[in-house]
């Protein structure tokens, strides 16, 4: 074998940068759980504001990652490992595991309930996890798909009471099951660079209230011009998958 090719798992060659670059992306969606350790000890820490920020870059890992590896073409020139299979355990502890040990760390339900909702939120995501139609024809999710990590950070931002927090982490349990349609901005091509844009406005302003409250400031009175551009950002978000379930209500069995 000569130094620019290596042998792939099939017998056929692979240039090695090819190869190399496909490593390079397993590498990078496994830095995920380097952000998720950190997260952790933010929590220990009793650092709320620091373990958001360690799961956003957690988040922005897994926004990457994946268009990634579909440039790189990772699964035919690394066929051996399973970058799904990664993707998945990771996003399971940072979208779900981490998300329920801060509700229950940080009181964020009535006294009593820490435990029940952080099994609950735990239990009810691994359908999502294991579901086989997670995604749709037009990679929209079917499902609440157990983005608890984005609803931990929303708690915080809106600043929501306790029994509030308890009925919609209920609410969006159940929802785990009912095969309404949740957006991926980066996967979905209906107003795709729209979506993109409003995501960007959502992640610099989501960071700016993150980092400029505190115990003294909420968010909202942090950077109230950053919270309302939240607030406008997610009701996007809202509206765009009440719209395609409301679609596909209408026209059932077509795209």
């Amino acid at each position: 074998m000569s130094e620019a090719e290596r042998e792939g798992g099939d017998g056929g060659k692979r240039p090695a940068a090819r190869v190399a670059a496909a490593w390079a992306v397993h590498a990078f969606t496994a830095s995920g759980v380097v952000t998720a350790l950190l997260a952790i000890a933010a929590l220990i820490a009793g650092d709320l504001r620091l373990a958001l920020l360690w799961l956003g870059a957690a988040l922005l890992i897994d926004g990457f990652d994946g268009p990634m590896a579909r440039k790189v073409k990772v699964s035919e020139y690394a066929p051996r490992f399973d970058g799904a299979v990664l993707d998945l355990v990771i996003d399971y502890l940072t979208y779900t595991v981490i998300p329920a040990l801060l509700i229950y760390r940080f009181g964020m339900v009535p006294d009593g309930w820490g435990i029940p909702a952080a099994a609950f939120i735990m239990t009810t995501s691994l359908y999502c996890f294991g579901n086989r139609e997670m995604k749709t024809h037009d990679n929209y999710f079917s499902g609440f798909p157990a983005t608890w990590n984005l609803i931990v950070l929303c708690f915080y931002v809106l600043g929501t009471g306790p029994w509030t927090n308890l009925a919609v982490i209920a609410l969006l349990g159940i929802l785990t099951f009912v095969p309404f349609k949740y957006i991926h901005p980066f996967r979905v091509t209906t107003l795709r660079p729209l979506t993109l844009a409003v995501t960007a406005l959502w992640a610099f302003a989501t960071f700016w209230l993150v980092l400029r409250s505190g115990a003294v400031l909420s968010p909202a009175e942090a950077s109230p011009a950053a919270w309302w551009t939240f607030m406008a950002a997610s009701l996007y978000f809202l509206a765009i998958c009440a719209w395609r379930t409301a679609k596909d209500r209408e026209r059932p069995g077509k795209p």
